[in-house]
């Protein structure tokens, strides 16, 4: 495992992190807390030291494993996300008296006396421009509540505007079909020594390569019932591309990039991006990590296979995603 430094925060983190959303079970799915226990404790095994989770994951179950896990392992570093736990997501969530309130629920449920960093939960854009929102938390940080903050965003433009802030890091989408942060965004973020966060690097799993035009999932399934953005961004669900486009895209990037192992190919392009703090493919089960830390040990692409990515990202994706987010 490499280690890459977080932005201004001064952690040394794994390249290769864990995302928490499916911790402890798939999709829908009941939380198991042995399955939960024993994901965290084979990415540990495997080098990992951030983890990435939420108020809102699995109930509140995701940071209580999360933070049980840390209690014993100190050299661990973490997010946590707030403000989108109650539904419907609105401004609101983003107020002062609001962010409070959730930063002492996750010390709460995590049973930490403070959190590494916390990340605003995919906030609507009116709140980058509720400056009092980020004034809360820069007051959090000097009672010693949270130690950084940064932004979760569902938009390149939400990245830079976040900037005008005293942020720390930035998540935000970005992989082989969500290719726009790489053109300016970046920069701007290493300017101002904001770590990355690369969010569904997979682009919820078709970038696996093992979807086909047939393959089904689960009703409760984000893939399945939130493809035209019912519940929440569209671009949070195979990162916005219509489901048949992404599967022949896939597809053909398999063929051209000559490889039977794409997910851990589409991991390793998102490494070639030295702005990238890390990248955090989510697990379920512990046989997953294997497959997410391997992409670490990968060569670098090539030339060749990097101007593959782009031309199909040109032929396929760019229009509407490239405009959208």
């Amino acid at each position: 495992m490499n280690y890459r430094k977080f932005g201004k925060t001064g952690f040394n983190i794994s390249e290769v992190s864990l995302g928490t959303w499916q911790l402890g079970g798939k999709w829908g799915l009941p939380f198991s807390q042995q399955d939960a226990e024993d994901t965290l404790a084979e990415a540990y095994e495997r080098g990992v030291n951030f983890f990435d989770t939420a108020d809102g994951y699995q109930n509140g179950a995701s940071e209580r494993a999360v933070g049980q896990f840390i209690k014993t392992h100190p050299d661990v570093h973490f997010t946590t996300k707030i403000g989108r736990k109650e539904e419907p997501l609105t401004a609101d969530h983003f107020s002062p008296a609001n962010i409070d309130r959730y930063v002492d629920e996750s010390l709460k449920n995590m049973g930490l006396d403070a959190l590494d960093m916390v990340l605003l939960h995919c906030p609507p854009t009116q709140v980058y421009y509720q400056p009092e929102t980020f004034f809360a938390l820069d007051r959090l940080q000097q009672q010693g509540k949270i130690r950084n903050y940064g932004v979760s965003v569902e938009k390149v433009e939400e990245g830079i505007k976040a900037l005008d802030y005293n942020v720390a890091g930035v998540e935000i989408i970005f992989n082989m079909f969500r290719l726009r942060p790489a053109k300016l965004f970046f920069e701007l973020a290493q300017q101002h020594d904001v770590g990355i966060l690369a969010r569904v690097p997979l682009a919820s799993g078709l970038l696996s390569g093992k979807y086909t035009a047939d393959t089904k999932f689960a009703p409760e399934d984000h893939r399945t019932n939130n493809r035209d953005g019912q519940h929440f961004d569209k671009g949070e669900t195979f990162s916005g591309v219509d489901y048949l486009t992404g599967v022949k895209a896939a597809t053909e990037l398999k063929q051209r990039l000559g490889t039977e192992q794409l997910a851990a190919t589409a991991l390793r392009y998102i490494l070639m991006y030295d702005a990238v703090s890390a990248v955090i493919p989510g697990a379920s089960n512990p046989t997953q990590i294997e497959r997410n830390t391997a992409a670490a040990d990968l060569a670098p692409l090539t030339t060749d296979q990097m101007a593959i990515v782009q031309d199909v990202y040109d032929r396929y994706l760019k229009n509407p995603v490239d405009y959208l987010w």
